[in-house]
C-alpha cells in the first residue's frame, strides 16, 4: 500500500515538473523574442525598397550666392515612407567630428521638411545637422521627465508625443484631448540653455523617430552662441516697440526666453482661428492677412442681389435712348402712375406660399421672370414678355427661399498685419460679453513671428502696459458690410472684364501658345466661380468644388468670384456700341 502511494506521489511530482519547465521555456521563449524584436527595430530602415528606374538620379546646378556648385543625389532620398532615409541615418551614426561637409550639407537639405528646424537661422541649422544623432522610441516611452534636468532637446521626425504634468505620462492615454506635438515640432531645447528642471513631461503615443541633440555636443560645437544672437535678436526687436519702452532689460529677457520665432511662406496658413487662440503673436518680419469666411446666403443684401440678377436671366434688352418707347405708351405709362389700380393677385400668391409651406421643405421651384414690370400695385404690366423659366434645387433661408447652388461662402480680407504688430491683443482686456468672437483666419504673406502663451505674457505685463492696451482696440467690420464690399468688388470686377473685350480689338490670329502637358491636380479656376446662368443645366462641369468646414455647421462651398446675368455692355454705354475703340 506505501509502494503505491509513493508511485503515484511520484507521478503528480513529475506531471508538475514538467508542466514548470514548459512553462519556464515558455517565458524564456517570450523574452528572446522580445529582445529579439527590440534589436531589429533599429535595422527598419533598411528593408529591401526597389530602386526607382531613373535615367538621371544625380543632377547638379550653381549657385550663385554660394559661388559654387551643388550636387544632389536622389538615390540618398529613397526609404519607406514617412520614415528617415537610411543614408540620413548612416551620416547620423558617425560622430559630429567625423562628418563631412557634403554630408552636413545632404541633412541640411533633407531637414528642412522640419518646421522647427527651418526656424533656425541658417548657420544654426548646419550646427544642428552637425550633432544631430538618430533615435526611434515605442508607444509609451517617457522622453522627458518632469523634475529632472534636461540633458537634450528633440526633433520630431515622424509619430506624436503627448506633454503632461504627471511624472509617468500615464494621463496622456486617459487624457480625450490631450496636449500633441507632431512631426517638424521640437521640445527640449529651454533645457539646455538654462540650469532649471523640467517643467513637464513628454511621452510617446506611437511609434516616434527622434532627431536628438546632446548637452555635450550643444556646447563643444558652439551652439549655445548660435541660440544667443538669435535671441538677441528677439531682444532689440522688443526694445523698438513702444508697448514695452518702459520695461527694464532683465524684465524683456524673461519676455524673449518666452517666446519662439517661426517662419511662414507666403500664402501659409498660420492659424486657423486666433480669437481662440491660446497664444500672441509679434510679426517681426513682413506682413500677415486677416480673413473672415462669410456665409453669403445669411446676408439679405446678398439675398436681394442674387434675385435681382436672376430676373435678368431671359436676356431682356435694357431700356435705353436708343430704343425710346412710343409717345403713346409713354402717356399710358403716366395714367398708370397717376391712377393706379388696386391688384389682388398678391393675395393669391400669399395662399400658394402658405400652401408650400404646409406641403413641406420643396426641392424645385419654377421661377418665371419678366422684364421692366410694375409693382402689381400700381396696375398691369405695359410690356408683357415671355417669363423664363428656371427649374432649379432651393433651400430656405431667413429671408426665403434660394437657389441652392447659390449658398456659398467666401474669404474676405478684412485687416493687414504689418511689422511691428501683434495678433491677439487687440481685446485681451475686454469683458467676455463684448468680445467679438467671430472666428477669424490668420495668412502669412512671407512673415517670421515670434509665439508666447497668452497667460504666460498676462504674468509679465504691468499697469502701464495695459493701459496701452486698453488703446489698442481694432474694430472689425460686420459680416452685412464684408458682404455688400464683395459683392460690390465682384460687380465692378465682372464691369471691367467687360468693358475691356469691348474696348479691345479681337486678335484675329490667337497668339502662339507651346503645348504643354497637362497636370495631374484638382485644382481648377472655375470651380472657384458660381455661375448664375447654369443654375438650371442638367449637365455639370466635372471638377471639384472647394469645401471649408464651419464650427458647428455643415462644409460650405467657397468661391471668389460670382457670374451673374447682365445686360450687354453695348446696352449701358451706347456710345462703344463698336468693338476696338481702343486699340
Amino acid at each position: 500500500m506505501r509502494r503505491y502511494r509513493v508511485s503515484y506521489s511520484w507521478q503528480i511530482l513529475k506531471k508538475e515538473l514538467g508542466l514548470y519547465r514548459l512553462t519556464k521555456d515558455i517565458i524564456v521563449m517570450i523574452r528572446v523574442c522580445k529582445m529579439f524584436r527590440q534589436g531589429l527595430g533599429g535595422f527598419r530602415e533598411y528593408q529591401i525598397i526597389e530602386t526607382p528606374h531613373r535615367k538621371h538620379p544625380i543632377f547638379s546646378f550653381w549657385d550663385k550666392r554660394k559661388q559654387g556648385r551643388i550636387t544632389f543625389d536622389t538615390m540618398d532620398f529613397v526609404a519607406e515612407e514617412g520614415h528617415l532615409p537610411p543614408r540620413a541615418i548612416q551620416i547620423m551614426q558617425k560622430l559630429p567630428s567625423w562628418r563631412t561637409e557634403p554630408e552636413i550639407q545632404a541633412l541640411y537639405n533633407l531637414l528642412q521638411v522640419l518646421n522647427s528646424y527651418r526656424n533656425y537661422s541658417e548657420p544654426l541649422q548646419l550646427l544642428l545637422a552637425r550633432v544631430m544623432r538618430f533615435e526611434r522610441f515605442g508607444r509609451r516611452r517617457v522622453m522627458v521627465k518632469k523634475g529632472q534636468r534636461g540633458n537634450s532637446f528633440y526633433f520630431i521626425y515622424m509619430g506624436t508625443v503627448a506633454v503632461t504634468e504627471d511624472e509617468d505620462g500615464s494621463s496622456a492615454f486617459l487624457d480625450p484631448h490631450p496636449t500633441l506635438l507632431h512631426k517638424g515640432d521640437c521640445f527640449g531645447e529651454l533645457g539646455l540653455m538654462s540650469p532649471s528642471v523640467r517643467r513637464a513631461t513628454v511621452v510617446c503615443m506611437e511609434e516616434t523617430e527622434f532627431l536628438v541633440v546632446d548637452r555635450e555636443d550643444f556646447f563643444a560645437n558652439k551652439l549655445d552662441q548660435e541660440f544667443q544672437k538669435d535671441a538677441q535678436h528677439r531682444f532689440e526687436f522688443f526694445r523698438k516697440m513702444d508697448l514695452f519702452e518702459s520695461w527694464s532689460d532683465e524684465k524683456l529677457w524673461k519676455l524673449v526666453t518666452l517666446g519662439k520665432v517661426e517662419k511662414f511662406s507666403y500664402g501659409q496658413l498660420v492659424l486657423k482661428d486666433f480669437i481662440e487662440s491660446p497664444s500672441i503673436m509679434f510679426v517681426c518680419k513682413g506682413s500677415c492677412e486677416v480673413l473672415r469666411l462669410i456665409d453669403l446666403g445669411t446676408s439679405p443684401f446678398y439675398y436681394k442681389w442674387i434675385w435681382q440678377h436672376l430676373e435678368l436671366i431671359d436676356d431682356t434688352s435694357l431700356k435705353t435712348h436708343l430704343n425710346e418707347p412710343s409717345p403713346v405708351e409713354r402717356f399710358k405709362e403716366f395714367q398708370i402712375k397717376s391712377y393706379p389700380v388696386q391688384d389682388f393677385s398678391t393675395l393669391k400668391l400669399k395662399h400658394l406660399q402658405k400652401a408650400w409651406e404646409q406641403q413641406g421643405s420643396s426641392f424645385s421651384r419654377r421661377i418665371k421672370t419678366s422684364g421692366n414690370t410694375l409693382p402689381k400695385t400700381l396696375g398691369p404690366k405695359i410690356k408683357s414678355r415671355h417669363p423664363h423659366s428656371l427649374e432649379c434645387p432651393m433651400i430656405n433661408t431667413e429671408y426665403g427661399e434660394l437657389p441652392e447652388e447659390a449658398a456659398v461662402g467666401a474669404y474676405i480680407k478684412i485687416h493687414t498685419v504689418e511689422e511691428g504688430e501683434t495678433v491677439g491683443l487687440h481685446q485681451i482686456l475686454l469683458p467676455e460679453n463684448q468680445r467679438d468672437m467671430r472666428p477669424l483666419v490668420l495668412v502669412s504673406l512671407g512673415a517670421e513671428v515670434i509665439r508666447i502663451r497668452r497667460e504666460k505674457f498676462w504674468e509679465l505685463i504691468d499697469s502701464e502696459v495695459k493701459e496701452k492696451l486698453y488703446r489698442f482696440q481694432i474694430k472689425y467690420p460686420s459680416d452685412e458690410d464684408m458682404c455688400q464690399k464683395f459683392l460690390q468688388e465682384n460687380s465692378w470686377n465682372i464691369f471691367r472684364k467687360d468693358l475691356m473685350r469691348l474696348l479691345l480689338k479681337p486678335r484675329q490670329r490667337p497668339s502662339f501658345i507651346p503645348i504643354r502637358p497637362k497636370k495631374k491636380g484638382i485644382y481648377n479656376p472655375k470651380s472657384l466661380v458660381l455661375d448664375l446662368c447654369s443654375l438650371d443645366k442638367e449637365t455639370k462641369p466635372c471638377y471639384p468644388i472647394f469645401m471649408a468646414p464651419q464650427k458647428y455647421l455643415p462644409p460650405l462651398r467657397i468661391v471668389q468670384a460670382i457670374t451673374a446675368p447682365r445686360y450687354k455692355i453695348q446696352e449701358l454705354l451706347p456710345q462703344y456700341k463698336n468693338a476696338g475703340v481702343l486699340v
